[in-house]
């Protein structure tokens, strides 16, 4: 089947699938505990997808030219049995890539079992090294040791792994040169993440937005940068590497240079509905389809006529009304 293009031209080559919408942190930019507190109602396990609902659309998004799944949630490791899942979409034709974003808290259990079934690549969320400032930031506090310790255990197996840090001002800024040199020195990749108005209950605002341009400068104080090559269309993050060791650092720059023109995300949410960009106020039920005995052409022809419908370009239009008024989905349900 030929590749196909949304409104803007941009193809389909990446699938983050949602595994779950629960989680073991409770962080202020995502999850925060006065909103997701102890008697928040999740879904319940029938209505999530299945591993062979979740295989079979990793298999028809794979066929429209996803190249790359992303393994997300809430904690993808709070969902049971996940090295069966990375099992099956190993099995994948077309699927060049599958990476897994956890914050690290489980890891230590799974890292042997979720290599063992053909994984190779984690995205782990850390935060801050200081004790305190992380433990205020996961809501739980938890200390950064346990991850930092489980981020060892991963790269002693093999794993290729990369860190991601939401900056936000006031907060933890002053971590941003701690957690560059530890990871530098470790040959680790570091991705700053400007803090962004992700679903509608992080407080966010443009004054608490530390940019890509005021990390890079506080680096270009110490380090010597030098810019790396795009490695394939549509990659989000803006990349460096150190000119000393060739560690490499990059940004996720959401808020102050927008990526959307070169977006090729679609993503699952753990309940089965299709959303064609992180910011989307609501998604398309492909659950509701396959489990009415939809065939397998019959949802691809749904898939590509939202994806042949989609013009979403939120970051280029975000302004404060568009925050205050656009209602949109929590990431904690949608995944990053």
């Amino acid at each position: 089947m030929n590749p196909i293009v949304d409104k803007l031209g941009r193809p389909i080559r990446d699938l983050r699938i949602s595994v779950t919408d629960r989680c073991n942190f409770r962080c202020t930019y995502c999850m925060p505990k006065e909103i997701f507190g102890d008697d928040y109602v999740f879904l319940p396990r029938s209505e999530l997808l299945s591993f062979e609902e979740i295989e079979r659309f990793a298999r028809l998004f794979a066929s429209l030219g996803v190249k790359k799944l992303r393994v997300t949630g809430g904690e993808p490791l709070m969902r049971r049995n996940m090295p069966e899942l990375i099992a099956k979409l190993t099995s994948v034709d077309g699927i060049e890539d599958i990476g897994l974003t956890t914050n690290g808290v489980l890891l230590g259990q799974y890292a042997q079992p979720l290599y063992d079934a053909g994984l190779r690549r984690l995205n782990m969320s850390l935060d801050a090294l200081d004790p305190q400032i992380f433990g205020e930031m996961n809501g739980r506090g938890i200390k950064p040791g346990l991850i930092l310790s489980n981020i060892d255990r991963a790269k002693e197996i093999g794993f290729t792994i990369k860190i991601n840090m939401v900056v936000k001002k006031g907060v933890n800024e002053s971590e941003i040169l701690p957690m560059a040199s530890y990871f530098k020195e470790r040959g680790i990749s570091l991705r700053f993440i400007e803090f962004m108005d992700v679903g509608n209950d992080n407080g966010w605002s443009f004054d608490s937005v530390v940019t890509k341009q005021e990390i890079y400068g506080m680096l270009k104080g110490q380090y010597e940068l030098e810019p790396t090559e795009e490695a394939y269309f549509g990659e989000v993050a803006k990349r460096y590497r150190y000119v000393d060791n060739g560690a490499e650092v990059g940004f996720i720059t959401s808020v102050s240079e927008s990526f959307c023109s070169s977006c090729t995300r679609a993503r699952l949410s753990s309940d089965g509905k299709l959303y064609t960009c992180l910011f989307a106020s609501e998604g398309f039920d492909l659950r509701e389809l396959v489990r009415g005995g939809k065939t397998d052409e019959e949802l691809l022809q749904e898939i590509i006529a939202v994806w042949e419908r989609r013009g979403d370009r939120y970051s280029d239009e975000r302004t404060e009304q568009t925050v205050k008024n656009k209602k949109k989905i929590n990431m904690s349900y949608i995944g990053g």
